[in-house]
């Protein structure tokens, strides 16, 4: 059941993806580094303040089901009781999501396709430099585990 969760999990993150770049990748911008989005804006492309809405429509996409679907699937559909078991599920329908963010989203889809690519930019390539990989991999690793702690946790304080 936490396999199929986790990649339920993946297909909203790519379902996030699709819809935002559906008119083209200039949408998803805020995915992107500083240098390209202030390009594109410079250029025209888009405007700071739909960068913004952007960026909050996006946050809201992604954090809300990542901090109550997560959690519900586990301790409601799930039945979990307990730190250890709410901890464990979740961090795998995080660790689940993430692998196929790293791998599918980052690797091939925005580095080996052109389906992210913003014309005018492309002297920006590569679109997630090795820092932002190293950021998006301490997430991985360390941020979503620990989120998976602090969401067990407040479950278990509520006796759950």
């Amino acid at each position: 059941m936490i396999i199929l969760e986790g990649l339920a999990m993946s297909f909203w993150l790519l379902l996030v993806c699709v819809v935002g770049i559906a008119n083209g990748p200039v949408g998803l911008v805020v995915f992107y580094e500083p240098e390209v989005k202030e390009r594109v804006i410079e250029s025209g492309l888009i405007t700071a303040e739909k960068v913004k809405k952007n960026t909050i429509l996006t946050a809201l996409a992604l954090l809300i089901p990542v901090l109550t679907v997560v959690p519900i699937l586990v301790y409601v559909v799930n039945g979990v009781r307990g730190f250890w078991q709410g901890f464990t599920q979740m961090f795998c329908i995080y660790l689940i999501m993430n692998l196929f963010d790293r791998f599918f989203i980052d690797y091939y889809w925005v580095s080996h396709t052109k389906a992210w690519e913003i014309k005018g930019t492309e002297d920006l390539k590569p679109y997630i430099p090795k820092k932002a990989l190293v950021k998006k991999w301490f997430a991985t690793i360390v941020v979503f585990p620990l989120l998976a702690a602090v969401i067990a946790f407040i479950f278990h304080l509520c006796g759950m």
